[in-house]
């Protein structure tokens, strides 16, 4: 197994894998925020914002069905205790999928934290939050989600961090039947975001503002019914994404951030499962 050292160099390294830019004109819209979102330049970049009187949010033009997404972030300087920045796949409707990074703010010098999650027609409560090997908020990092027909993988920085498996043959219901947009929002969560509630937003910290930029989606658009890769739920395409899994050394990244950064794992958590954790957890997911 590699040492700490090898494994930090590694993760450092990783911080320079590069995306390609993209145009939020072209990809994204605004939907709401009332002049809070922005998106500026030449479309090269976007920030989102928050105060007392709302947050803001935008949404992509495209629907996917299985792709591997990738957008760098910046997140709240200073205080965000009690904000929430959203990034996330979702459909609609009451037994959507959905697929989560949530970016739960904390007081000034206390860590982020990363909150993921998985839901499949409309059942999620597969939640696992990370603290981060570096400050979120002092350079932008870039935040992965492969999602193909086998599994759903989240990485920061190339370093994949979580893995939920296609369990179907289990019973286990798995996001792949449904196309769905990506979504980030910048808002108040107050109530619960920062240690359970105990923590409230101040307002005298505002304009709160979440930055983003190189957006990357090699992805199956979904459109009038079909997908660009083809039909079905395993598409026809020559993108290594689609067949993408870990091989050893993501593994043993992945169970290294785990050992070191993991703070909540619902798999563990037998009080809120007292009749029994769910299925997938007899499964590393």
């Amino acid at each position: 197994m590699a040492s700490s050292s090898l494994v930090l160099a590694t993760l450092f390294l990783a911080t320079f894998i590069a995306t390609s830019n993209a145009n939020f004109n072209n990809d994204f819209t605004i939907t709401w925020g009332d002049g809070r979102g922005k998106i500026l330049g030449d479309g090269d970049d976007l920030t989102l914002s928050l105060d007392k009187a709302s947050g803001s949010g935008f949404q992509s033009k495209n629907e996917y069905l299985f792709g591997k997404i990738n957008m760098q972030l910046k997140l709240v300087l200073g205080n965000s205790a009690g904000t929430v920045t959203a990034y996330y796949l979702s459909s609609m409707g009451t037994t959507h999928d959905e697929i989560d990074f949530e970016f739960l703010g904390n007081v000034s010098g206390q860590p982020y934290t990363l909150h993921t999650n998985v839901f499949a027609q409309g059942k999620g409560n597969r939640e696992k939050q990370f603290h981060l090997w570096f400050d979120p908020t002092k350079d932008f990092h870039t935040y992965s989600i492969l999602w193909n027909p086998q599994r759903i993988v989240f990485s920061v920085d190339g370093i994949p961090i979580r893995e939920h498996k296609n369990m179907e043959s289990q019973g286990i219901p798995f996001p792949k039947n449904q196309p769905m947009r990506i979504y980030s929002s910048l808002w108040n969560a107050d109530d619960w975001a920062t240690q359970g509630g105990r923590v409230k937003t101040d307002w005298t910290q505002t304009p709160f503002t979440a930055s983003y930029r190189k957006f990357n989606a090699d992805a199956c658009v979904w459109a009038s019914g079909s997908s660009s890769c083809g039909s079905g739920s395993s598409p026809s395409s020559t993108s290594d994404w689609l067949t993408e899994e870990l091989d050893s050394t993501s593994m043993e990244r992945m169970k290294w951030v785990q050992k070191n950064y993991m703070v909540y794992n619902y798999c563990a958590d037998v009080q809120r499962f007292p009749e029994g954790l769910p299925t997938e957890c007899s499964v590393s997911s």
